[in-house]
């Protein structure tokens, strides 16, 4: 198995992102450090289309891939970074660069899933989401159904009501920035065409689901919240601070 973490600069919402400082370590070098303690992974790579960020890795030790500026999402930069590796690996875990503080229990865990459900070509983690972050676009959110299988992800209110506002006594999941696939699987998603729920939501695993593939879902306790904004980097800091990871 290869941990791949996808990197670009570019982000429309927070522009340079894999670089900013959390807690006096670029967010890329925690997230790559997280990753690095994951027991099931024999290899760990960021795949970037950026130098600077390229320059950053390969000064705290990461093994970098250059990509495409033209892959659409994480997922479609794992693939690029996977063709270029030269060993050849049958589960590759995404690992999106905006969750410093994953656990690499959780890593482990998605990999466990997708390996003990035959069925499945891709599996993830959600874990537990505050009812009033329920309508945040940028917290996505997952419902599974009693087998542990994804019917859907959306950024908006999921489930929602007839009140069309969140119930603070559902058990909203949110879902965390962390996928395994078949490596077979990931170069045939790599040549399907975008389907309309992804370009909707702007949700790749979306495209999983239109094309009629079972996605494994694992419900974790994990506290970290991604970081999508600029906001979100001193949440971050202050949930470090109280867990003593300083």
């Amino acid at each position: 198995m290869v941990g791949i973490i996808p990197a670009r600069y570019n982000s429309s919402r927070f522009e340079g992102k894999p670089l900013v400082h959390i807690m006096g370590k670029p967010m890329i070098q925690r997230t790559w450090e997280q990753a690095m303690k994951c027991t099931l992974l024999e290899a760990v790579v960021v795949a970037t289309d950026d130098e600077r960020i390229a320059e950053c890795c390969r000064g705290f030790g990461a093994f970098v891939l250059m990509t495409s500026e033209k892959c659409q999402n994480g997922t479609e930069r794992c693939n690029e970074a996977l063709e270029k590796l030269r060993t050849k690996y049958h589960l590759v875990v995404n690992i999106q660069g905006d969750e410093p503080l994953i656990e690499p229990v959780v890593v482990d865990g998605i990999i466990l899933a997708l390996q003990r459900s035959p069925d499945a070509v891709y599996s993830t983690a959600v874990t537990a989401l505050k009812a009033e972050d329920a309508c945040d676009p940028n917290r996505v959110k997952c419902i599974v159904d009693k087998s542990g299988y994804a019917l859907y992800f959306s950024r908006g209110l999921l489930p929602s009501n007839k009140k069309g506002v969140p119930d603070p006594d559902f058990p909203y999941l949110l879902h965390l920035g962390i996928q395994c696939y078949d490596t077979k699987f990931l170069k045939a998603y790599a040549t399907m065409p975008s389907s309309p729920l992804q370009l909707q939501e702007d949700l790749e695993q979306l495209k999983v689901l239109e094309n009629g593939y079972k996605l494994k879902v694992i419900k974790v306790d994990h506290a970290a919240h991604g970081v999508d904004t600029p906001e979100d980097v001193a949440k971050v800091e202050a949930l470090m601070r109280a867990q003593h990871l300083v």
